[in-house]
């Protein structure tokens, strides 16, 4: 039996999926966000994940509200449909033509707490931003997406052109060079995969990483990025599943345009 464990860290960022991560990555990847039990049990089984394992982590899923049940299929919660959407964008980000600006947003609520404060610090990464200094985040404005209207009730938004150069300020921003690193390096695990556990480990650890993309325009990034060769790859590996369940990518990303 194969076992879903690992002794050591893994440098690319890669961790042993336990069943219930196997189950969310899954149902994260699948269009409509859906599964019956005999789809789960078959796309599990190369990770060592017995039917009674997996019915386990179903029923506990669902008592924890990450998955409802209707019959003998399985689906994402509400909770749970909107870290699909991020990660949807993360594969496919909607961009459009960048002219020189860039979004500043000024945090001006006071009186938070520290779980208040860490709450929009993730919002605000969600969205792409980083922070130049305590309260004041901004990035280039190539992503076409509007702010959620909620943040205006904590922050004032601006249109800006800083005087640092964009190259030098981006690179002060993100950790460009060290994102490429961990794409390459995942990008590499996941080709020379030589078992269907591994090559899914490989891209979900993907996913995960595509998420902190910051989709810089073009003009900013060092040579060489790898983040759109990272999304093909990881589309052409949903494709192979999609094709195992009877769903075809290109319908997908009709949907999703």
């Amino acid at each position: 039996m194969r076992m879903n464990v690992s002794a050591e860290p893994d440098p690319a960022g890669l961790r042993p999926l336990s069943a219930r991560s196997v189950v969310l990555s899954l149902l994260l990847g699948a269009h409509p966000p859906e599964l019956p039990v005999k789809d789960l049990v078959r796309l599990v089984e190369p990770f060592g994940i017995g039917g009674s394992t997996l019915r386990a982590a179903l029923s506990r899923m669902v008592a924890a509200g990450d998955l409802r049940r209707t019959d003998a299929v399985y689906r994402l919660s509400d909770r749970l449909l909107a870290r699909q959407c991020r990660q949807d964008e993360a594969v496919h980000p909607r961009t459009r033509a960048w002219d020189g600006d860039w979004e500043m947003l000024v945090i001006t609520a006071t009186g938070r707490g520290p779980a208040e404060r860490a709450e929009l610090r993730t919002r605000l990464t969600a969205l792409r931003l980083a922070e130049l200094r305590e309260g004041v985040w901004l990035r280039p404005a190539n992503l076409d997406r509007p702010l959620p209207a909620g943040l205006h009730q904590v922050a004032l938004t601006y249109t800006a052109r800083p005087d640092e150069p964009p190259r030098a300020l981006a690179a002060r921003l993100w950790p460009l060079a060290e994102w490429a690193a961990t794409a390459r390096s995942l990008l590499a695990r996941a080709t020379r995969a030589d078992h269907p556990a591994d090559r899914f480990t490989a891209y979900a650890a993907a996913v995960r990483h595509l998420l902190t993309d910051p989709v810089l325009p073009s003009e900013l990034l060092p040579a060489d990025w790898p983040g759109e060769t990272l999304r093909t790859a990881y589309a052409g590996y949903r494709q192979e599943l999609g094709a195992a369940l009877g769903v075809r990518e290109e319908e997908y990303s009709n949907r999703a345009e």
